[in-house]
């Protein structure tokens, strides 16, 4: 079985359909815990740590590579060690997507991932990259 390729152009309209599905101001929560089977499936029994709101816009893309937007600084509600990350359009009930975190090389990255209660948390990064081979 061969991979799809993707054009630039087709990764370009994936991530834009992304950046306009998620809309302004969406929500990133940082949970501890086992990450549920896809974005589809709800949080049970992970405990939320942080929550940070991005600043406008969800981000941008350059021929399949979407960075992030800029992120405010989110103030911890619990203690624990970050294990996935759950967005939500601005509503704050709407599934955007989930993805991992991590301090480098996750598809969000923390300054840190122990985390404590009323500790700042900032993103330091986030990408998506969608692949042309």
């Amino acid at each position: 079985m061969s991979a799809l390729k993707y054009s630039n152009a087709l990764r370009h309209a994936q991530n834009e359909a992304l950046i306009t599905y998620a809309g302004n101001n969406a929500i990133i929560n940082i949970y501890q815990g086992t990450a549920p089977a896809n974005a589809n499936t709800g949080i049970t029994t992970q405990t939320l740590l942080v929550s940070c709101v991005l600043a406008g816009v969800f981000g941008t893309d350059t021929n399949g590579t979407l960075t992030l937007g800029t992120v405010n600084t989110g103030v911890a509600v619990a203690t624990g060690v970050a294990s996935f990350f759950r967005v939500f359009k601005s509503d704050t009930t709407t599934v955007v997507m989930d993805g991992s975190v991590g301090v480098t090389g996750a598809d969000l990255n923390l300054d840190i991932t122990s985390i404590n209660i009323t500790q700042s948390v900032n993103i330091t990064g986030g990408t998506i990259i969608r692949n042309n081979q």
